[in-house]
């Protein structure tokens, strides 16, 4: 039977099984029947944001972190440590607080997160274009036909995948790898950290037959409830009805429900998704209705969403705003731009009357801006005949651009960007 080792990611084809790696002495020893036939990869980072923070401040290594809010909100993201602890994603701050009082808690800091995640990314698409991201940590790999371009089976190319990433990034990663894309995201949650999980055709169906139903994409806590009252707790309950029957009781999802507890995914690995938007978006730690808070805020995020879009090389034709009223009640306004843009100054243009339209004395306790209608930045800025002011604002903006790349992002800013400023 094939075994791969986890570290060195050499193939061993022999019949005894192997518990140490005769060539780098390493005990990670991983054995699989399919392990050189299956070809879909789920690559999925490990504790991400908290791994990044572990990587960047060596003195919290060793201890629980929480990335969150450090006054009002949920818990982002933590480390194994907290995990241990009961600490959970979307678990209130003060709830961590009581159960983990000796945990680090960060604050997010997505920019850095997704310069990470971005630099993954160009890893996987060094071994195939077929890369889909699912996340800012994770994304399905299609690895089909790639044996003599990496000289190795699928299995072994992830795995040295994994191994640059932990190398060259600093954090850790976990690969699922299947027949199909439904069976490897499953796979990849197996083992973690550091895991490599295959599920095989001729496995499929016993693996699945006693897992929960809320395992399957597409199943929420309602859905789970309304299995639940038929009597269908397990994936393997499902087989019990064919899939017309399926379809009649839930809709549309009932195919799919049919088909994932067949350990059948039709969907492919899709490379080319579309970002649709660009967005920033700030709680505040207290409720507020001062509309001078409201702008400074909101000036701010403007310029985090013109930064993201000159990364991307991007420039959006649309502006939305979103704020959340104190009762937790969304609003979202929008409009078209007169031209594409990348610039903070022309998005916060068009962003300020909507939030002056809504700002009324309600309070509230969220503000996200974001861009929309993207397009390539070749199109972005273009001169405007009816507003003369356009060209000296896009000079002044080029020129600030200029200054943060030399001296940093802090050296130089608008007055607009300080509390005290309105």
């Amino acid at each position: 039977m094939p075994t791969i080792c986890r570290d060195c990611a050499r193939i061993m084809d022999d019949q005894a099984k192997a518990l140490i790696c005769p060539h780098c002495r390493s005990t990670r020893m991983y054995r699989h029947s399919e392990l050189g036939q299956l070809s879909i990869g789920h690559v999925d980072c490990d504790a991400f944001y908290a791994s990044v923070e572990k990587r960047d401040d060596p003195a919290i290594r060793g201890k629980p972190v929480i990335v969150g809010g450090r006054h009002r909100g949920v818990v982002a993201a933590c480390c194994y440590l907290a995990r241990i602890k009961g600490i959970r994603s979307a678990m209130p701050i003060f709830e961590a607080k009581k159960r983990c009082p000796d945990a680090v808690i960060i604050p997010p800091n997505m920019e850095k997160y997704r310069d990470v995640g971005l630099l993954i990314r160009s890893m996987m698409r060094d071994l195939t274009p077929m890369v889909e991201p699912i996340s800012i940590d994770e994304a399905f790999l299609d690895l089909t036909g790639t044996e003599k371009l990496h000289g190795g089976p699928p299995a072994q190319t992830l795995v040295k995948l994994v191994r640059r990433i932990e190398d060259e990034v600093g954090v850790t990663a976990s690969i699922g790898l299947s027949y199909n894309k439904f069976l490897a995201k499953i796979a990849s949650d197996l083992d973690k950290p550091r895991g490599l999980t295959a599920i095989g055709e001729s496995e499929a169906l016993d693996f699945l037959v006693d897992q929960p139903v809320s395992l399957l994409w597409g199943v929420g806590k309602a859905l789970q409830k309304t299995l639940q009252k038929d009597g269908i707790d397990t994936i393997g309950g499902l087989r019990r009805f064919d899939e017309r029957e399926l379809m009649k009781r839930y809709g549309a999802i009932g195919r799919r429900l049919w088909q994932f507890s067949h350990g059948r995914d039709g969907r492919k690995v899709e490379p080319f998704s579309e970002t649709k938007s660009i967005s920033a978006e700030t709680t505040f730690p207290e409720n507020t209705a001062d509309p001078e808070v409201l702008h400074t805020i909101l000036w701010k995020l403007t310029e985090k969403v013109s930064r993201r879009l000159k990364k991307a090389n991007l420039a959006g034709g649309g502006v939305t705003l979103k704020l959340k009223q104190a009762d937790f009640r969304q609003l979202t306004r929008s409009r078209m731009l007169p031209t594409p843009t990348q610039m903070a100054e022309e998005i916060y243009r068009e962003a300020l009357p909507l939030l002056d339209q809504e700002a009324d004395g309600r309070a509230f306790r969220l503000i996200g801006i974001g861009a929309t209608r993207l397009c390539g930045a070749e199109a972005a800025d273009t001169p405007d005949l009816l507003d003369p002011g356009k060209a000296n604002r896009l000079n002044i903006e080029r020129a600030m651009d200029s200054v943060r790349q030399r001296f940093g992002r802090d050296a130089i800013s608008k007055g607009r960007g300080l509390p005290e400023a309105h």
